[in-house]
Protein backbone atom coordinates (compact mmCIF):
# COMPACT_ATOMS: atom_id res chain seq x y z
CA UNK A 1 0.00 0.00 0.00
CA UNK A 2 1.46 3.57 -0.93
CA UNK A 3 2.51 5.52 2.24
CA UNK A 4 0.12 8.64 2.63
CA UNK A 5 3.01 10.41 2.87
CA UNK A 6 4.39 9.83 -0.59
CA UNK A 7 0.86 9.47 -2.05
CA UNK A 8 0.27 13.77 -0.84
CA UNK A 9 3.54 14.68 -2.00
CA UNK A 10 2.29 13.36 -5.50
CA UNK A 11 -1.13 14.86 -5.76
CA UNK A 12 0.41 17.99 -4.37
CA UNK A 13 3.04 18.12 -7.17
CA UNK A 14 0.70 17.46 -9.67
CA UNK A 15 -1.70 20.08 -8.72
CA UNK A 16 1.00 22.58 -8.02
CA UNK A 17 2.28 21.88 -12.11
CA UNK A 18 -1.49 21.74 -13.16
CA UNK A 19 -2.26 25.12 -11.55
CA UNK A 20 0.92 26.91 -12.89
CA UNK A 21 0.86 25.65 -16.39
CA UNK A 22 -2.33 25.42 -16.73
CA UNK A 23 -2.45 29.13 -18.89
CA UNK A 24 0.28 27.86 -20.99
CA UNK A 25 -1.37 25.48 -23.26
CA UNK A 26 0.53 22.29 -21.63
CA UNK A 27 -0.63 18.76 -22.42
CA UNK A 28 -0.60 16.71 -19.70
CA UNK A 29 -0.26 12.67 -19.79
CA UNK A 30 -0.56 10.01 -17.57
CA UNK A 31 0.68 6.46 -17.49
CA UNK A 32 1.65 2.90 -14.97
CA UNK A 33 4.70 1.76 -14.98
CA UNK A 34 5.93 -2.00 -13.71
CA UNK A 35 8.81 -3.93 -13.93
CA UNK A 36 12.03 -6.05 -12.60
CA UNK A 37 13.80 -4.59 -10.39
CA UNK A 38 17.76 -5.92 -9.92
CA UNK A 39 18.61 -4.35 -6.57
CA UNK A 40 22.35 -3.79 -6.15
CA UNK A 41 24.00 -3.82 -2.40
CA UNK A 42 26.42 -5.25 0.22
CA UNK A 43 24.78 -8.73 -0.43
CA UNK A 44 26.51 -11.14 -2.61
CA UNK A 45 29.29 -10.13 -4.92
CA UNK A 46 29.01 -7.24 -6.65
CA UNK A 47 30.57 -8.68 -9.87
CA UNK A 48 28.99 -11.99 -9.28
CA UNK A 49 26.30 -13.12 -12.01
CA UNK A 50 24.36 -15.03 -9.51
CA UNK A 51 24.05 -12.02 -7.30
CA UNK A 52 23.07 -10.01 -9.91
CA UNK A 53 20.08 -12.39 -11.42
CA UNK A 54 19.24 -13.50 -7.64
CA UNK A 55 18.37 -10.36 -5.93
CA UNK A 56 15.18 -9.40 -8.30
CA UNK A 57 12.43 -7.75 -7.57
CA UNK A 58 9.23 -5.95 -8.83
CA UNK A 59 9.14 -2.07 -9.40
CA UNK A 60 5.39 -0.48 -9.94
CA UNK A 61 4.59 3.25 -10.39
CA UNK A 62 2.04 6.27 -11.71
CA UNK A 63 3.66 9.07 -13.54
CA UNK A 64 2.59 12.15 -14.86
CA UNK A 65 4.17 14.21 -17.43
CA UNK A 66 3.81 17.88 -18.93
CA UNK A 67 4.21 18.25 -22.25
CA UNK A 68 5.14 21.36 -24.24
CA UNK A 69 5.08 20.34 -27.77
CA UNK A 70 2.35 22.33 -28.97
CA UNK A 71 3.14 25.41 -27.63
CA UNK A 72 4.99 28.01 -30.06
CA UNK A 73 7.17 31.16 -29.36
CA UNK A 74 7.65 32.22 -32.90
CA UNK A 75 10.48 34.21 -32.52
CA UNK A 76 12.74 32.06 -30.04
CA UNK A 77 14.33 29.07 -31.62
CA UNK A 78 15.63 27.93 -28.10
CA UNK A 79 12.35 28.03 -26.36
CA UNK A 80 10.57 26.65 -29.23
CA UNK A 81 13.29 23.81 -29.35
CA UNK A 82 12.49 22.94 -25.45
CA UNK A 83 8.62 22.76 -26.42
CA UNK A 84 9.57 20.17 -29.05
CA UNK A 85 12.51 18.16 -27.14
CA UNK A 86 11.48 18.18 -23.34
CA UNK A 87 9.04 16.97 -21.30
CA UNK A 88 8.61 16.82 -17.63
CA UNK A 89 8.10 13.87 -15.61
CA UNK A 90 6.91 13.39 -11.88
CA UNK A 91 6.38 10.04 -10.28
CA UNK A 92 5.51 8.10 -7.42
CA UNK A 93 6.90 4.22 -7.37
CA UNK A 94 7.01 0.88 -5.34
CA UNK A 95 9.94 -1.50 -5.28
CA UNK A 96 10.27 -4.42 -3.60
CA UNK A 97 13.25 -6.35 -3.92
CA UNK A 98 14.08 -9.91 -1.86
CA UNK A 99 17.95 -10.24 -0.68
CA UNK A 100 20.27 -12.81 -0.31
CA UNK A 101 23.73 -13.83 -0.49
CA UNK A 102 25.67 -15.24 -3.65
CA UNK A 103 28.92 -15.66 -5.16
CA UNK A 104 32.10 -17.13 -3.76
CA UNK A 105 31.94 -16.65 -0.14
CA UNK A 106 28.66 -19.02 0.36
CA UNK A 107 29.35 -21.91 -3.19
CA UNK A 108 28.26 -25.25 -2.09
CA UNK A 109 32.00 -26.57 -1.32
CA UNK A 110 32.25 -23.59 1.42
CA UNK A 111 31.53 -25.44 4.26
CA UNK A 112 33.00 -22.88 7.40
CA UNK A 113 30.39 -21.19 10.06
CA UNK A 114 31.48 -17.66 8.33
CA UNK A 115 29.83 -19.20 4.99
CA UNK A 116 26.88 -20.33 6.48
CA UNK A 117 26.08 -17.32 8.60
CA UNK A 118 26.05 -15.61 4.92
CA UNK A 119 23.89 -17.89 3.98
CA UNK A 120 21.77 -18.27 6.93
CA UNK A 121 21.46 -14.26 6.05
CA UNK A 122 18.37 -12.99 4.24
CA UNK A 123 17.14 -9.46 4.18
CA UNK A 124 14.16 -7.35 1.76
CA UNK A 125 14.72 -3.78 0.42
CA UNK A 126 11.28 -1.73 0.42
CA UNK A 127 11.35 1.24 -1.23
CA UNK A 128 8.85 4.45 -1.86
CA UNK A 129 9.94 7.37 -4.37
CA UNK A 130 8.44 10.55 -5.54
CA UNK A 131 10.52 12.76 -7.77
CA UNK A 132 10.93 14.47 -11.20
CA UNK A 133 12.97 14.12 -14.15
CA UNK A 134 13.11 16.21 -17.14
CA UNK A 135 13.20 13.84 -20.73
CA UNK A 136 14.98 14.53 -23.75
CA UNK A 137 13.64 13.49 -26.80
CA UNK A 138 16.41 13.97 -29.80
CA UNK A 139 13.85 13.51 -32.59
CA UNK A 140 10.59 16.16 -32.81
CA UNK A 141 7.91 15.15 -29.92
CA UNK A 142 5.61 17.34 -32.86
CA UNK A 143 6.72 14.63 -35.58
CA UNK A 144 5.78 11.62 -33.22
CA UNK A 145 2.37 13.32 -32.65
CA UNK A 146 1.56 13.81 -36.11
CA UNK A 147 2.56 9.94 -36.79
CA UNK A 148 5.83 10.72 -39.04
CA UNK A 149 6.98 8.08 -36.77
CA UNK A 150 5.74 5.78 -34.44
CA UNK A 151 8.96 5.35 -32.34
CA UNK A 152 10.35 8.12 -29.91
CA UNK A 153 13.44 7.76 -28.01
CA UNK A 154 14.48 9.51 -24.73
CA UNK A 155 16.82 9.72 -22.64
CA UNK A 156 16.58 11.31 -18.45
CA UNK A 157 17.59 12.39 -15.70
CA UNK A 158 16.02 13.86 -12.41
CA UNK A 159 15.88 13.27 -8.49
CA UNK A 160 13.84 11.41 -6.32
CA UNK A 161 13.44 11.74 -2.69
CA UNK A 162 13.02 7.86 -1.11
CA UNK A 163 11.61 6.44 2.00
CA UNK A 164 12.78 3.21 2.83
CA UNK A 165 11.95 0.16 4.62
CA UNK A 166 14.61 -2.90 5.20
CA UNK A 167 14.20 -5.74 6.61
CA UNK A 168 17.06 -8.45 8.19
CA UNK A 169 16.32 -11.98 9.24
CA UNK A 170 18.95 -14.85 9.87
CA UNK A 171 18.35 -18.44 10.51
CA UNK A 172 21.61 -18.97 11.97
CA UNK A 173 21.41 -21.39 14.85
CA UNK A 174 24.60 -20.19 16.34
CA UNK A 175 25.19 -20.52 20.30
CA UNK A 176 22.91 -18.05 22.09
CA UNK A 177 19.67 -16.33 20.55
CA UNK A 178 19.49 -18.32 17.48
CA UNK A 179 18.04 -16.42 14.99
CA UNK A 180 17.95 -13.02 16.55
CA UNK A 181 19.22 -10.24 14.45
CA UNK A 182 20.53 -8.08 17.70
CA UNK A 183 23.01 -10.86 18.20
CA UNK A 184 25.95 -10.16 15.77
CA UNK A 185 27.36 -13.49 16.51
CA UNK A 186 24.41 -14.79 13.94
CA UNK A 187 25.82 -12.29 10.80
CA UNK A 188 29.44 -12.43 8.90
CA UNK A 189 32.08 -12.22 11.81
CA UNK A 190 34.76 -9.50 9.98
CA UNK A 191 31.41 -7.63 9.64
CA UNK A 192 31.58 -6.64 13.55
CA UNK A 193 35.47 -6.51 14.12
CA UNK A 194 36.52 -4.30 16.78
CA UNK A 195 36.15 -0.74 15.40
CA UNK A 196 33.60 -1.54 13.70
CA UNK A 197 30.41 -0.17 13.47
CA UNK A 198 26.87 -2.35 14.10
CA UNK A 199 26.79 -3.38 10.32
CA UNK A 200 22.67 -4.07 10.96
CA UNK A 201 20.10 -1.20 11.33
CA UNK A 202 16.33 -1.84 10.02
CA UNK A 203 15.58 1.47 11.39
CA UNK A 204 13.31 3.35 8.56
CA UNK A 205 14.41 6.10 7.09
CA UNK A 206 14.50 8.89 4.09
CA UNK A 207 16.77 9.71 1.52
CA UNK A 208 17.68 11.00 -2.19
CA UNK A 209 18.58 9.21 -5.11
CA UNK A 210 20.00 10.38 -8.48
CA UNK A 211 17.97 8.78 -11.48
CA UNK A 212 18.66 8.62 -15.26
CA UNK A 213 17.38 6.32 -17.88
CA UNK A 214 17.20 5.92 -21.72
CA UNK A 215 14.13 4.73 -23.15
CA UNK A 216 11.48 4.86 -26.03
CA UNK A 217 7.88 5.18 -27.12
CA UNK A 218 6.13 3.44 -29.27
CA UNK A 219 2.35 5.91 -30.45
CA UNK A 220 -0.29 3.00 -30.67
CA UNK A 221 -2.89 6.15 -31.41
CA UNK A 222 -3.52 10.00 -31.11
CA UNK A 223 -4.05 9.40 -26.97
CA UNK A 224 -2.20 6.62 -25.61
CA UNK A 225 1.72 5.27 -26.72
CA UNK A 226 3.69 2.69 -25.00
CA UNK A 227 7.14 3.14 -23.54
CA UNK A 228 10.05 0.94 -22.19
CA UNK A 229 12.28 2.67 -19.68
CA UNK A 230 16.02 1.37 -18.20
CA UNK A 231 16.92 3.15 -15.10
CA UNK A 232 19.73 3.57 -12.86
CA UNK A 233 18.83 5.04 -9.92
CA UNK A 234 21.70 5.83 -7.20
CA UNK A 235 20.78 6.41 -3.34
CA UNK A 236 23.04 8.82 -1.01
CA UNK A 237 22.45 6.41 1.67
CA UNK A 238 24.25 2.98 2.40
CA UNK A 239 21.44 2.00 4.58
CA UNK A 240 18.86 1.15 1.91
CA UNK A 241 19.13 -2.50 2.46
CA UNK A 242 19.23 -3.04 6.58
CA UNK A 243 22.86 -3.61 5.67
CA UNK A 244 25.99 -1.62 5.41
CA UNK A 245 29.44 -2.86 6.81
CA UNK A 246 32.95 -1.17 7.22
CA UNK A 247 34.86 -3.43 5.40
CA UNK A 248 37.19 -2.02 2.50
CA UNK A 249 35.06 -3.22 -0.34
CA UNK A 250 32.19 -1.81 0.54
CA UNK A 251 32.93 1.27 -1.64
CA UNK A 252 29.38 2.28 -2.39
CA UNK A 253 26.24 3.29 -1.66
CA UNK A 254 22.95 1.37 -2.46
CA UNK A 255 22.00 1.14 -6.21
CA UNK A 256 19.84 -0.36 -8.19
CA UNK A 257 18.41 -0.94 -11.85
CA UNK A 258 14.79 -1.08 -13.25
CA UNK A 259 13.41 -2.28 -16.77
CA UNK A 260 10.15 -0.55 -16.93
CA UNK A 261 7.07 -1.29 -18.87
CA UNK A 262 4.40 1.82 -19.45
CA UNK A 263 1.18 2.66 -20.81
CA UNK A 264 0.50 6.48 -21.13
CA UNK A 265 -2.70 8.29 -22.13
CA UNK A 266 -3.03 11.38 -23.26
CA UNK A 267 -5.67 13.80 -21.21
CA UNK A 268 -5.43 16.73 -23.71
CA UNK A 269 -6.09 16.91 -27.37
CA UNK A 270 -3.16 18.63 -29.36
CA UNK A 271 -4.92 21.72 -30.64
Amino acid sequence: MFRAKQLFLLILISLISRAAFSQMRVAHEIGVIAGPVAFKSDYGVRTNWDTNAGNVGLGIGIVHFLDFAYRSNRGSYTVDYFYDHFKIRTELSYNKTKLAHFGTFVDPSKTSDEAQRLRDHKGEANNFNVGMQLEYFPLSIRDFQAFSSRWAPFISAGAQYVSYNPKVSTSYMGEGNPGNINNLNNFYTPWSAPGLPNPINVSSGTTWSIVTSVGVRYKLNTMSDLMIDLRGQYYLSDWVDGLNHGLSYNKYNDWMVWLNFGYILYLDEYL
